[in-house]
Parts: structure tokens; C-alpha cells; sequence
């Protein structure tokens, strides 16, 4: 089990890694050893409720598949740990940030003062503009 807080846990069978070759410099190394990972985690088996799911997907974009399926690609990391620890550091930041909940928009109304100055910044751009015509004949 993978520990995101205190109320959410992941399964293991969620989550799939696959090391490929990263691309780049680095000379030999990085035409013969596989140290990139690739993350994948399966939103749908790992059986999230569905709020969390829909913030999921919104904030994951391009990243969860039409299956539900999110896709987490590291390479900056020389070694394939390293690699395999800051995908799960990016996938629970992820996790963490879709159980935040917003919160809700109160409605406001502008005071009586904004509303004057908003008029009066109107009205001297619009003096502005107008000595800036030519004059009428």
C-alpha cells in the first residue's frame, strides 16, 4: 500500500512501473541502461470516490488516459530509484492536490466607492481619447 495521507491510500496492483530509455546527453550510459521510469496508476481500480476522480482528471489533463489511466514519466535522475521515487512523489502531490477540496465562491458586490472610481477612470479615458480627435469645424 502506498501512503498519500492519513485518509487515502493507494493499492499496489494500481500502480505499474516500466523503465525505459531516457533520451539526452549522458553519453554511453544512456544508450544501454533502461533508467527512466514510467508510471502508470489506474484511477479506476484504485477504487477512488468519485469526486476525487472528476478532480483527478481535471488536474491530471493530458497525463490520465481515456481509460483512467495516469502516466507519470521521470527521467532527470541518473538511477533508476531515484527515478522510481520522484514519479511517486509527483503522482501523491497530484493525489494530494485533487483531495483538497475548494472552497466555494461567496458572491460579492462591489462597494459604492469602486464603482465611482471605476466611472470617474472611465470617464477621463474616454476625455483622453477625445482630445486626441480633431476638431470639428
Amino acid at each position: 500500500m502506498f501512503q498519500i495521507s492519513n485518509t487515502l491510500t493507494i493499492p499496489d496492483e494500481a500502480l505499474e512501473f516500466q523503465f525505459i530509455r531516457a533520451s539526452g546527453p549522458g553519453g554511453q550510459n544512456v544508450n544501454k541502461v533502461s533508467t527512466a521510469v514510467q508510471l502508470r496508476f489506474d484511477a479506476r481500480a484504485a477504487d477512488l470516490p468519485p469526486w476525487l476522480f472528476s478532480r483527478l482528471r481535471t488536474l491530471a489533463g493530458r497525463r490520465m488516459t481515456r481509460d483512467g489511466v495516469i502516466v507519470i514519466d521521470a527521467r532527470t535522475q541518473r538511477t533508476r530509484e531515484r527515478n522510481r521515487e520522484e514519479a511517486l512523489a509527483r503522482l501523491a502531490e497530484l493525489l494530494r492536490q485533487a483531495a483538497e477540496r475548494p472552497k466555494p465562491r461567496v458572491k460579492s458586490r462591489p462597494t459604492l466607492a469602486s464603482k465611482k472610481r471605476r466611472l470617474e477612470s472611465k470617464k477621463r479615458e474616454g476625455d483622453k481619447k477625445r482630445l486626441r480627435q480633431k476638431p470639428v469645424d
